[in-house]
């Protein structure tokens, strides 16, 4: 048997960021080992610095000046006698000259071998490999050849839809789905833009895109001493844009001979490449369960919260002791799975509007109660700010129960109990999927999103009067407690009492509300402990309590919330849906829909290209400019034939959400 000498790892730079570098240090403090973390100028009071027992500063926000700067992440970890790096997962964990580096310079990178990156770090040179090992491939074409005609020409060959894919993407970056030939020339200039951005590297493979498949993913390890288990399977079939939004583990409906083939085939495929690490297959599946190679990732994956859910093991450990020289901790006959795990990404997001990114400051956070079947895993705090720079993602919210079922029904009550106010989020769109019929009972493909996209995106919360009188109750309850502030916080206390009593009449006071340019009064009513509400034609007699900012409203069956005030607005949680008022005040005036004929940023970021000048005439949907943020594009197309009559942003130029783009007359317009 092969022997390896074994180096304890006594101190671990996380050359990463946000949520997984949290997670990392969770598990080092955990081993008793020493973190060290870095941090960029948009993440000097993050949460990753507060946990870490070291902090270097790495550079400028944007990630090619910090976080992607291998000569600044290891002269970081030589300053702090670091002797290991966690790349984690995106900036440089697939990077072999970066694991090279470290190497080179005697620091352990906790990942695979040089090599292992290399054979799978393009996915052209994966599928050659992959073939060789006989694991079974989806046509396409990853050859050198590159000009555009030529991947044009192969695409035809292949046959229409296609999918696009850069050779070193991940996370849906540089990724396209191509309809037709009439398209394919501007999704592939798009794709070599984002592959440029977010890589360096504008290699593309071209794949046969298969109706209806599944995204079946193997989690593999291997050891240096050769052993190679499997970790069972993960299904990730829900996504938009080629970028996961739920995955789940076991994946449901695989038969255990087909579970134990795909295993097998993965652990077969890591050992023909010397694999040491975790690492994870990706499969397209079929609906008759042929599956075919798509990647590898060689690297932690960001769902690897559900593995670890059904099998009881921490992965991170896992890769640190694989990266001392241990033995793998357990045989393949040794691991078991229990029960079921659904892991969601809650992003800063609005779905509604083609999923852009939302940012600025989270100025309101609450959480479901973490214990053995709720796991949150995240890098904010109330207060962070979700920057333009990096990616959306605020929290994974993972959950386990016995059945597969039981785990549904816990993520219903957990994204119910996930509030967020400040940035937009997709939680209620999350919500949609986990109660869909389909979704409940496992009818699972890569196009759910795509299928069920208009009940899904149906997040129209109408406000009614009932929204009124809760908000009401809120200012009424939040001003009494406050004016309180020298005695006990009593519900029951006169000296909370501020509803203005007047002799021989009932108390009342009066609230205005503003929503959609209109204003609505609340009037309460005070007997006793009983309130009269009214507002408009509704009325209602209540109690009301407020508990910090939980508002428990009773009539003749209590309704409980969750209430956040900035300002004048007003956010109501009610069962995971919120509701936005704004309290009136004479300085109210209504927003004016009228833009004068500009086309404004849809979100923050920074203008990749723009493709008209001043004076120039456009045709309906024409692509006009195309705005980068997160690494994400987004184009900017005319909503009418018209004209251009002013530019007023440059490639380069960054720009906030809602400023002026472009001055642009339609034709129709008199």
């Amino acid at each position: 048997m092969t022997q390896v000498n074994v180096t304890p790892i006594k101190k671990v730079l996380i050359a990463n960021r946000g949520e997984i570098a949290c997670r990392i240090i969770r598990t080092l403090k955990k081993l008793d080992i020493d973190s060290v973390a870095l941090y960029s100028d948009a993440d000097k009071t993050s949460q990753h610095v507060s946990l870490a027992d070291e902090a270097v500063y790495i550079g400028p926000s944007p990630a090619a000046e910090s976080y992607l700067c291998a000569d600044k992440i290891i002269a970081a970890a030589k300053r702090t006698g670091a002797n290991a790096i966690h790349p984690g997962y995106g900036f440089l964990s697939e990077n072999s000259n970066f694991a090279r580096t470290c190497d080179e310079n005697g620091i352990i990178f906790i990942g695979p071998p040089t090599s292992a990156i290399d054979a799978m770090g393009s996915k052209a040179a994966a599928k050659d490999i992959m073939e060789k090992a006989e694991v079974p491939l989806v046509p396409g074409y990853h050859e050198e050849d590159q000009s555009d005609a030529r991947l044009l020409e192969e695409a035809k060959k292949i046959g229409f839809p296609v999918l696009l894919k850069a050779a070193l993407g991940g996370g849906g970056k540089g990724m396209r789905l191509v309809e037709s030939a009439e398209e394919f020339q501007e999704n592939l200039d798009s794709c070599k833009r984002e592959a440029i951005a977010s890589f360096g590297d504008d290699f593309m493979l071209i794949e046969k895109y298969i109706n209806e498949p599944r995204h079946v993913e193997i989690q593999v390890f291997c050891d240096q001493l050769g052993n190679g288990v499997y970790l069972f399977e993960r299904d990730c079939s829900i996504q938009r844009r080629h970028q996961k939004v739920i995955e789940e583990a076991p994946a449901p409906g695989l038969s255990e001979e087909l579970r134990k083939t795909m295993g097998d085939t993965a652990v077969r495929a890591a050992k023909s490449i010397n694999y040491v690490g975790a690492g994870t297959f990706e499969f397209l599946m079929d609906a008759d369960g042929s599956f075919y190679f798509m990647e590898m990732n060689t690297r932690l994956q960001v769902e690897h919260p559900v593995t670890e859910k059904i099998t009881g093991q921490d992965l991170v450990e896992w890769q640190i002791r694989a990266a001392e020289g241990h033995p793998l901790p357990c045989e393949q006959s040794e691991l078991t799975r229990n029960g079921h795990a659904i892991e969601v990404r809650i992003y800063a997001e609005t779905p509604e509007n083609e999923f852009l990114p939302s940012t600025g400051k989270i100025q309101y956070l609450r959480t479901p109660e973490e214990n053995d079947h709720v796991r949150i895993d995240s890098g904010v705090v109330q207060g962070d700010e979700v920057s333009v720079y990096y990616d959306p993602m605020i929290a994974k919210l993972i959950v386990w129960d016995k059945t597969r079922s039981g785990a549904i029904h816990r993520m219903d009550k957990a994204l119910q109990e996930y509030c967020v106010d400040g940035v937009n989020t997709n939680t209620e769109f999350l919500s949609n999927i986990n109660s869909n019929a389909d979704f409940i009972n496992g009818k699972l493909s890569t196009h759910f999103i795509e299928h069920h996209n208009e009940s899904l995106l149906a997040l129209d919360k109408p406000i009614n009067d009932i929204h009124f009188i809760y908000a009401a109750l809120y200012q009424h309850l939040q001003s009494g407690l406050s004016n309180a502030s020298n005695v006990a916080l009593d519900q029951q206390s006169p000296w909370s009492n501020v509803q203005g009593w007047t002799m021989n009449s009932t108390a009342n006071r009066s609230f205005r509300f503003t929503f959609e340019d209109e204003i609505n009064h609340v009037s309460l009513a005070f007997n006793a402990n009983t309130i009269t509400a009214s507002c408009n034609d509704t009325t209602i007699n209540c109690e009301a309590y407020l508990d910090g900012d939980k508002l428990t409203v009773i009539t003749e069956q209590a309704q409980q919330l969750y209430v956040n005030q900035v300002e004048s607005l007003i956010t109501l949680f009610i069962q995971g849906k919120a509701y936005k008022v704004t309290a009136y005040s004479a300085e109210y005036a209504s927003g004016d829909d009228d833009n004068n004929g500009q086309l404004t940023a849809p979100m923050n970021g920074r203008i990749v290209d723009v493709f008209v000048k001043t004076g120039e005439s456009v045709e309906l949907d024409q692509p006009l400019a195309i705005l980068e943020a997160m690494k994400m594009e987004h184009t900017i197309r005319a909503p009418a034939a018209g004209i251009i009559s002013e530019v007023f942003y440059s490639p380069g130029d960054l720009i906030d959400d809602g400023a002026p783009l472009l001055a642009f007359e339609a034709e129709d317009e008199e």
